[in-house]
């Protein structure tokens, strides 16, 4: 096989392992907000946000006005 086929079928099985990573969700606060990300938000903070991005730039809502956290399908 020649190198080019090699490169792209390299990058063929990268971008189908990236797609497969993405787990799209909806965010709603108690408010009644509901805000969709293209990943999973990080819940996991010590300084208790979840966290999560929205057009580009990096949301910070307080975990007690997150009512739920929704992924999906």
């Amino acid at each position: 096989m020649s190198k080019t086929i090699l490169a792209f079928l390299a990058i063929l099985a990268s971008g189908s392992i990236l797609a497969a990573c993405s787990s799209p969700s909806t965010v709603t606060t108690r408010d009644g907000q509901t805000d969709y990300t293209a990943d999973a938000p990080d819940t996991d903070t010590d300084d208790g946000f979840v966290i999560y991005e929205k057009g580009g730039r990096e949301v910070k809502v307080n975990k007690s006005e997150v009512k739920q956290i929704e992924e999906v399908d």
